[in-house]
């Protein structure tokens, strides 16, 4: 079983920056690809960002450019920093990795980033 630790949302007002953070812990195996989503009320969860094991990035259209995902391996660990933010950019801020052989994935709790206009 993995377990997801995310951190760092909060308030921000527009133009500010955020960096989140999200940890996985437990066994199950390698963390393979770790991505980000977001979701607001009574809408689907919306991809947002995701790196492989590699290092290979891939970004929504609305954040290309202000969003940067990156991960530290050694501490199995997966940042979003995000810079000129909007407020619609509010939203909860879901991680989710893959994991082992079997690629299982798993899902952080959630943390919520609000950017007032």
């Amino acid at each position: 079983q993995v377990q997801l630790a995310e951190s760092g949302g909060g308030l921000v007002q527009a133009g500010g920056s955020l960096r989140l953070s999200c940890a996985a812990s437990g066994s199950g195996g390698s963390i393979n690809a770790m991505s980000w989503y977001r979701q607001t009320p009574g809408k689907p969860r919306d991809f947002v960002a995701r790196i492989s094991s590699g290092g290979s990035r891939t970004y929504a259209d609305s954040v290309k450019g202000r969003f940067t995902i990156f991960r530290v391996n050694a501490k199995n660990t997966v940042y979003l920093q995000m810079n000129s933010l909007k407020p619609e950019d509010t939203a909860v801020y879901y991680c989710l990795s893959y994991v082992g052989d079997s690629n299982t994935g798993y899902w952080g709790q959630g943390t919520q980033v609000t950017v007032s206009s």
